[in-house]
């Protein structure tokens, strides 16, 4: 069964990096083919940015998300450019509500995580914001193990950061724990 994920945001809140951290965790430790994309504005910080990951149980022909099952939106413009592409009623929406204030009524699946602000107050610091999506993501869509996550964290973050990422993905897994 072929799964897809877009993760979309602006650069500088570690988009690109969540969406290596979800492609490893599958194909390293669950063994599943996977593959992941990128793209960004030319702006270093601040300009648009994307990942998809396809995972899937066979042979990926296509590389790139055609109709997202998840669709994790880290800004407001994220959401309003991808908010497209996804089927309403099926696609899982998980938002960083501390960033995005408007979402659609027509979406059915829609999880408001307010990644930012619990990145600032726990751990003061933003810059874990998208590790607190990744523990929502693992926890809200079942697409990926737990177990796999945090290997996969340990595999990509330096060690003196690797407590605080444990903390912020469990912070956002217990987040959307109580959402579901």
């Amino acid at each position: 069964m072929r799964q897809e994920l877009r993760i979309a945001g602006f650069g500088g809140q570690g988009v690109i990096s969540m969406g290596i951290l979800i492609a490893v965790a599958v194909g390293k430790y669950e063994g599943k083919p996977v593959a992941q994309t990128q793209s960004y504005g030319p702006e270093a910080r601040g300009g648009a940015c994307k990942t998809e990951v396809v995972i899937s149980d066979t042979e990926i022909d296509y590389i790139e998300a055609l109709q997202p099952d998840v669709l994790i939106a880290m800004s407001q413009p994220a959401l309003d450019k991808y908010i497209t592409d996804v089927d309403h009623e099926k696609c899982i929406i998980i938002i960083d509500d501390s960033l995005v204030d408007l979402v659609p009524e027509s979406l059915k699946n829609v999880y408001r995580i307010p990644a930012t602000r619990i990145a600032e107050e726990k751990f003061g610091t933003g810059v874990v914001a998208n590790v607190v999506m990744f523990g929502a993501f693992a926890q809200l869509s079942g697409m990926v193990l737990t177990d796999s996550c945090m290997k996969s964290l340990k595999d990509n973050m330096q060690p003196k950061f690797l407590d605080m990422n444990y903390n912020a993905f469990n912070a956002g897994y217990h987040c959307a724990e109580q959402l579901h």
